[in-house]
């Protein structure tokens, strides 16, 4: 199974952003599936997550600025990120626990795409 992020860049304070992941390889079904970043010298950080039946969360310091959505028919997962502060700057990753067609579940995790947010 591969992960691949897109949509990341440079973008000013205040501008939008929209990532996506997408899930390619032997799936049978994506279970939760979430964003995390990362920044040099700290701990990967859940940023939002969604269960397959569209429960939400986020990390406080997100709630109300992004939203975690996803098309089950694209094994798709999308952050759309409004009002982006320099502290959103990070590499994000996407993270999504799968069902194999072999019936083994595993969590897989994306390359990364870098979110720069600076005047």
């Amino acid at each position: 199974v591969q992960l691949v992020e897109s949509g990341g860049g440079l973008v000013q304070p205040g501008g939008s952003l929209r990532l996506s992941c997408v899930a390619s390889g032997s799936i049978f079904i994506i279970n939760d599936m979430g964003w995390y970043r990362q920044v040099p010298g700290k701990q990967r950080e859940l940023v939002a997550s969604i269960t397959r039946g569209g429960a939400t969360n986020y990390v406080d310091s997100v709630e109300g600025r992004f939203t975690i959505s996803r098309d089950d028919s694209k094994n798709t997962v999308y952050l759309q990120m409004n009002s982006l502060k320099p502290e959103d700057t990070a590499i994000y990753y996407c993270n999504a626990d799968v069902l194999l067609i072999t019936m083994s579940r595993t969590k897989y995790w994306g390359q990364g795409t870098q979110v720069t947010v600076s005047s």
